[in-house]
């Protein structure tokens, strides 16, 4: 089948479809068409309800989200009728799974792991803290400092990576974090100082930083509209994943050696090596290349790339700066969600309700698999239920298992951990997808990571807050340790950030199913122009049917030359 771009009728883009191809209600029609209506024609575009309409020759091209061109009291007032499941049909997952290509799974392989391993190098400090700070001759709130200094600096990071990836391609900031993953890793492993430590770990931060939203866009942006939801929550979940292989291996590597915890940090460095090499053996992205193609068609009309590439942020900036802030802060929200679910959780365990080393690790290892179960079940919903809806049920859920979450002293606990983060996580198993889709095509990497570790930043401070408030209500000391009722502070603040999660979620966007090649995106189209978002097209057509980026450029320079020959013509009649 075949799609080619046409020039802008009627005031908005179209699409024609060529001969041979499926016609509208057949199985084989694409999906991301499917919305058009073809019972009229495109001398009314538009019914009552403001349907996009089309006949068999022309196909609009659905630019802009749902919310464009409303005025605030149009968009507060469908924020309840657009919660409304669009309840398209709930494919098999396993059709789904088995619908990917072997470019698109690796692809999706390659940045679940670097986001799982990502994960891992961070938990290393988190589990070795007192050994560290023996170590070092340090308090262990010293030591935590070295979290925290990681959790500032992934915004720098998210930042300079994002635009990196966003400007000159996924594959090669990609592959640059890594290797910086190994170098900090075993610089960690190597350090003989405090200050050696905490300078590692700022720079590690950066590189942490740099990776969501580059791992989120080589994994989703290149899959079939239909499986979104269910990679994105499988993708999500190699946080927690990342976080049960760090517990297992520290099990294995610390102290077990004379060198203590430091052979931890150096098995962390190992498996990046490999994330890079299967990198290397991949391409760019297909979206991407799509808008390297349009930048490199602006470019024959008298505009660099970079030129481009700037004017394009201008146009994110202006359209989208209300969206940047309203995800940072719904970001914000969802950090909270899982820092004040899960940092103070194993205190509460062992201070509070005197588990055992061994009952906090078997309740946390439970808790990570539910979180990475509810992280794939509600993604793969949230592809029939809408992305916002799915938040809202999850947040609402997980409010009302707070109670046994946080007040059951015996080991039954367990069952309520598992559920609790099966909530917490399953909201956040929408994310990755709910992120790019309201993203600006041109700086998906950009946006979807610094809304992330912005977000991430305004809430590292959750676990203080929760210690400080918890010392406010002792309890009763066993022998000579200091009890507090952690619990309910947990309860009290978690029911505060669900609260805060549904309004805002409940007032967001949302843009289900958005297309993400460069053709469908009007912040694109504005920066590059028409006739460039038409070259692209063609050039991408014929980079299909065998033509080298030297051919196209010496097809290009022949066309220039004739341009030139005519208007000299011109000239002389």
């Amino acid at each position: 089948m075949r799609w080619e771009y046409k020039s802008k009728e009627h005031g908005s883009p179209h699409l024609r479809i060529c001969g041979g191809c499926p016609s509208p209600g057949s199985p084989d029609f694409p999906p991301s068409l499917a919305r058009f209506d073809f019972s009229r024609s495109m001398s009314d575009p538009e019914n009552a309800a403001g349907t996009p309409r089309a006949d068999s020759h022309d196909v609009v091209v659905d630019d802009h989200p749902p919310h464009h061109g409303m005025s605030t009291g149009q968009y507060l007032a469908t924020r309840v009728s657009s919660l409304e499941p669009p309840m398209t049909a709930a494919p098999n997952p396993i059709r789904l799974l088995g619908s990917l290509n072997r470019t698109q799974w690796a692809f999706f392989f390659v940045a679940f792991a670097a986001w799982t391993w990502d994960a891992f190098d961070f938990f290393t400090v988190s589990l070795t803290v007192s050994e560290l700070a023996k170590s070092f001759g340090r308090t262990n709130t010293d030591i935590t400092w070295g979290i925290t200094l990681v959790l500032m600096f992934r915004s720098v990071g998210s930042i300079l990576f994002g635009i990196a990836a966003d400007r000159y391609g996924r594959k090669w900031p990609f592959i640059v974090n890594n290797i910086l993953f190994i170098i900090l890793e075993l610089g960690t492993g190597f350090c003989q100082t405090y200050g050696q430590f905490l300078a590692c770990r700022a720079l590690f931060g950066i590189a942490m930083g740099g990776l969501y939203g580059n791992a989120a866009a080589t994994a989703i942006e290149d899959l079939p509209e239909d499986t979104r939801g269910l990679m994105s929550g499988i993708l999500q979940q190699g946080y927690a994943f990342g976080y049960l292989l760090a517990a297992a291996f520290s099990r294995g590597l610390v102290n077990t050696t004379p060198h203590g915890w430091r052979p931890l940090f150096w098995f962390g460095a190992c498996p990046p090596a490999l994330i890079i090499l299967a990198r290397l053996a991949l391409p760019e992205t297909t979206v991407y290349q799509e808008h390297a193609a349009a930048r490199r068609s602006a470019e024959t009309r008298g505009s660099s790339v970079s030129q481009t590439f700037i004017r394009e942020g201008k146009v994110a900036l202006k359209r989208h700066w209300l969206l940047l802030v309203y995800l940072v802060l719904l970001m914000a929200g969802f950090n909270f969600m899982s820092h004040g679910s899960q940092d103070l959780y194993p205190t509460m365990l062992q201070n509070q309700f005197g588990f055992s080393p061994n009952a906090v690790t078997v309740t946390q290892v439970v808790a990570n698999l539910g979180a990475m179960l509810g992280g794939t079940v509600v993604g793969f919903a949230s592809q029939v239920f809408g992305r916002r809806l799915s938040i809202i049920v999850m947040c609402v859920v997980g409010g009302a298992l707070l109670y046994p979450y946080t007040f059951t002293s015996s080991h039954a606990v367990i069952a309520a951990a598992f559920f609790e983060q099966f909530c917490v996580q399953g909201a956040w198993g929408v994310i990755p997808i709910h992120l790019m889709e309201l993203s600006p095509g041109a700086f998906r990497t950009f946006v979807v990571g610094t809304a992330y570790q912005l977000g991430n930043l305004v809430s590292s401070a959750s676990s203080t807050i929760e210690s400080t408030l918890g010392e406010r209500f002792p309890l009763p000391p066993k022998g000579a340790v200091h009890r507090f009722d952690y619990g309910k502070v947990i309860c009290i603040f978690m029911g505060c950030v669900y609260v805060y999660v549904i309004v805002l979620t409940f007032i967001g966007p949302e843009h289900l199913s958005r297309s993400f090649e460069a053709s469908h995106d009007a912040d694109v189209r504005e920066a590059t122009g028409e006739d460039a978002i038409t070259a692209a097209a063609h050039r991408r057509e014929r980079m299909g049917s065998g033509s080298s980026d030297e051919d196209l450029a010496d097809g290009a320079e022949a066309r220039r030359e004739k341009e030139a020959d005519t208007g000299r013509a011109v000239n002389v009649l």
